[in-house]
C-alpha cells in the first residue's frame, strides 16, 4: 500500500492492514505457570476477560493490596467478550512475597451487585484438587469446567482466602466494583455477607471459555495504559475503548475474543513502583501468554512523555526521547512478530490542558504520531489522535468526548475510539 493511500485511511481514523500474518497456534509460555495443569490445550481455550497484574500499591487511596487478605472471601465481577460452555480462570501472584493459598473457588453467572444467578455456582478445582497454592511470582489456571456462558454476560468469579495472603498481586483500575466477606462465602448466592467493596481487582487475571464457536486464532489484544485501562470511563458500565469494540463484533454476530492489557499510568520505556514494569518486558508475560491472539492494538507512550514532570503519581520518572520511545515501539512490534501476532499502532490522543501539556513535551507527541502514522514499522495503523480531537484545536480532545481532565475520554470519546477500527480489516 502506498504511502498517500495509507495518509487517506488514517484520516477516516480507520484501520489500513498492510499486512497478512498466517495463522497458527500460539504456544502456552510454560515459565510462570505453577503446574502442567495451566498449559493451554492445543489452542482450544479462548481469552473472555483479562487484566494486567501489579504490585501491591495504593497511590489514590486506600485499596486491599497492601494488607492483603486473611478468613476472607473475594467476589468480583467480569465481563466476557465471547462465550462457551467451558471456562476456567488464571490468577497471579506474580508480585508475592511468598506462596499463595487459594482454599477453593467457584465460578458463577452474575445478577446483581455481589448475588450470583441460582443454580450457576460451580466450584473449580486446579490439578482436579479443589484448593491450590500459587508460588511467588507464579501464576496458575484452574481446570476448566462446564460453564455455559454468553458473549457479553457478566461473570462472578469468588475467591476464598483462609490463610494469610500478604501483600496482594492486583489491577489497580478495575473501573468496577469487587467485594469482601469475612469467612467462607464461596457458594453463596446471595451478596448479603459481603460488606466491603473495593474499585480493584485481586489475583484474577484471567478467565477463559472454550466450546460453543470453531477454534480460531482471532483474538485481539488492547495493550497500553490508562487510556486502554478505561480511566475516565463511566464505573461499573463496561465503556472502556475495547469493551466498546467486543461490542460492535457481537453487533455484527461475529463475538470475538478482546482482551484489556492496560496499566493505569504504564510507560514503554520506564518501570514504575505502582504503575506496573515497563511495557517491552511486560508484553512478553501479559501479551504473548494469552491464547489464540492475531492482532494486538498497542496505544502507549502518553506517560512516557510526561512522567519526567512533577505532576506523575510517586514522583518523576527519567526523560525519555522520541528516538527512545520509538526503539521502545519498535521493540514491541519485534515481539509481536516474532509470535506471528499482527501489530497495529494506536496514535497517542491528545493532552492540551492536561497536566502533562506543555510545548516541548507536544512535540514530542506530535513527532511520535507522525511516526506511527508514516514509518510503516506497525502493520497497520488506527488514528486514534484525530479520531477524538476537536478539530478547532487539534491538539486538545474535543470536549464532548473529555472526561474532564483533557487527557483521558470519557464514555462518549472511548465509543469514538472503537469506531475507528474497521471490523473487517481486523
Amino acid at each position: 500500500m502506498s504511502t498517500s493511500s495509507t495518509s487517506r485511511t488514517v484520516k477516516r481514523a480507520g484501520v489500513a492492514l498492510l499486512a497478512t500474518i498466517a495463522l497458527g497456534t500460539l504456544p502456552f509460555a510454560a515459565s510462570g505457570t505453577a503446574s502442567a495443569a495451566a498449559a493451554h490445550n492445543g489452542g482450544a481455550w479462548r481469552g473472555g476477560w483479562a487484566a494486567s497484574p501489579q504490585s501491591p500499591a495504593a497511590p489514590f487511596g486506600a485499596n486491599w493490596s497492601p494488607q492483603g487478605f486473611a478468613n476472607h472471601t473475594v467476589r468480583q465481577v467480569v465481563r466476557v467478550t465471547t462465550g462457551g460452555t467451558k471456562a476456567r480462570i488464571e490468577l497471579s501472584n506474580r508480585y508475592g512475597t511468598g506462596p499463595l493459598r487459594i482454599t477453593g473457588a467457584t465460578v458463577a453467572l452474575t445478577d446483581e451487585g455481589a448475588s450470583v444467578k441460582a443454580g450457576t455456582v460451580r466450584p473449580l478445582t486446579f490439578g482436579t484438587h479443589r484448593s491450590a497454592t500459587i508460588p511467588a511470582g507464579r501464576t496458575l489456571s484452574s481446570d476448566g469446567v462446564p460453564f455455559k456462558v454468553d458473549a457479553l454476560q457478566s461473570v462472578t468469579v469468588t475467591l476464598y482466602l483462609a490463610d494469610p495472603t500478604g501483600p496482594a498481586t492486583f489491577h489497580h483500575f478495575a473501573s468496577a466494583t469487587s467485594y469482601r466477606a469475612d469467612g467462607d462465602h464461596r457458594a453463596d448466592r446471595d451478596g448479603a455477607a459481603f460488606k466491603e467493596s473495593s474499585g480493584s481487582w485481586y489475583f484474577l487475571t484471567g478467565v477463559e471459555v472454550s466450546g460453543g464457536q470453531p477454534n480460531r486464532r482471532d483474538g485481539i489484544v488492547t495493550f497500553g495504559d490508562s487510556i486502554t485501562d478505561g480511566v475516565g470511563s463511566t464505573a461499573g458500565t463496561d465503556n472502556r475503548y475495547p469493551d466498546e469494540l467486543a461490542e460492535r463484533f457481537a453487533a455484527a454476530g461475529k463475538p470475538r475474543s478482546v482482551l484489556n492489557h492496560g496499566i493505569g499510568g504504564n510507560q514503554v520505556t520506564n518501570d514504575t513502583t505502582w504503575a506496573g514494569e515497563k511495557g517491552i518486558e511486560r508484553f512478553k508475560k501479559d501479551v504473548l501468554t494469552e491464547p489464540g491472539v492475531r492482532t494486538v492494538v498497542v496505544l502507549e507512550g502518553i506517560n512516557d512523555i510526561g512522567g519526567s514532570g512533577p505532576s506523575f503519581p510517586g514522583g518523576p520518572t527519567p526523560v525519555v526521547s522520541v528516538e527512545k520511545l520509538i526503539e521502545g515501539h519498535r521493540t514491541l512490534i519485534r515481539q509481536a512478530h516474532a509470535k506471528g501476532i499482527k501489530a497495529v499502532g494506536a496514535t497517542l490522543t491528545p493532552m492540551k490542558g492536561s497536566f502533562y501539556y506543555s510545548p516541548e513535551n507536544e512535540a514530542k507527541r506530535d513527532a511520535v504520531n507522525e511516526w506511527i502514522r508514516t514509518s510503516g514499522a506497525y502493520d497497520a495503523v488506527v488514528d486514534f489522535d484525530r479520531a477524538v480531537a476537536d478539530p478547532k484545536d487539534p491538539d486538545a480532545l474535543l470536549p464532548a468526548y473529555d472526561s474532564g481532565d483533557h487527557l483521558h475520554p470519557g464514555d462518549a470519546g472511548f465509543r469514538v475510539m472503537a469506531e475507528a477500527l474497521d471490523l473487517d480489516e481486523l
